[in-house]
């Protein structure tokens, strides 16, 4: 049994070492999932997290197997479908993780009181820095590293993702260790562990973000042409 009230480490080492660090993680090379986390669970104890959206729970499962009662950051921004709410609550309740919600400084009634409703239409790059970016850029002060599950055929901007790099914008380390996956083997690693995944993943959703800037996309079309479909914008931010 995991004990998730043990106080975590938050001795945060130096930007100089963290960078030593990302050049100790290059140098594994292109090595699979589950030997990047357990060298990232032994170069960051207590300091590392995960950045889950929720769309499945292959990542916060990968990642408690290396390093069990990891923090898992969950982007609270207001406007996810019930399916992600649900997926994010099943993990919190049959996973060895601590479920971190990260939420905005505005609700978003607040945020519709001063800005105007639907900002997402209207500027949805201003709705995702005060939703999305702005609350994690300030959580991960606290961590040495972070691991998103940001795979390389998701679209053209990600297809040079390394599985370690330093975070020049959060001035931390971040891995990928799904980056080369693909969809399928995701799904495959999914079915296989008996692991979660958001019921949308099966309904038209292959990438998953709020509900209103997400829509179902055509068989064979781009994973994330759902995405803020009709504008220009195909990233959050996080990631750039």
């Amino acid at each position: 049994m995991i004990d998730l009230e043990t106080p975590r480490r938050r001795e945060l080492r130096p930007e100089a070492d963290l960078r030593a660090l990302v050049e100790e993680g290059r140098a594994l090379g292109e090595v699979g999932a589950e030997e990047l986390l357990a060298w990232a669970a032994d170069a960051f104890p207590g300091t590392l997290a995960v950045a889950c959206s929720m769309a499945d729970a292959v990542l916060p499962h990968l990642v408690a197997q290396a390093a069990p009662g990891v923090d898992v950051l969950f982007l609270q921004t207001g406007y996810h479908f019930p399916e992600t709410l649900g997926t994010r609550d099943a993990v919190e309740a049959t996973m060895p993780v601590r479920i971190v919600d990260v939420l905005p400084e505005l609700t978003v009634a607040e945020q519709d009181e001063r800005f105007g409703a639907r900002l997402h239409d209207r500027d949805p790059a201003a709705c995702c820095r005060m939703r999305k970016m702005d609350p994690l850029a300030s959580t991960l002060r606290g961590y040495e590293a972070w691991v998103t599950g940001v795979r390389r055929d998701e679209a053209p901007t990600r297809a040079a993702t390394p599985l370690v790099t330093f975070d020049e914008r959060h001035g931390l380390v971040k891995l990928n260790p799904l980056a080369a996956w693909s969809f399928d083997e995701l799904v495959d690693y999914a079915v296989d562990n008996g692991v979660l995944v958001n019921p949308l993943l099966h309904d038209g959703y292959p990438s998953i973000g709020c509900r209103p800037c997400t829509a179902r996309v055509a068989p064979g079309a781009d994973p994330r042409s759902g995405r803020w479909a009709g504008t220009a914008k195909t990233e959050c931010g996080i990631h750039l």
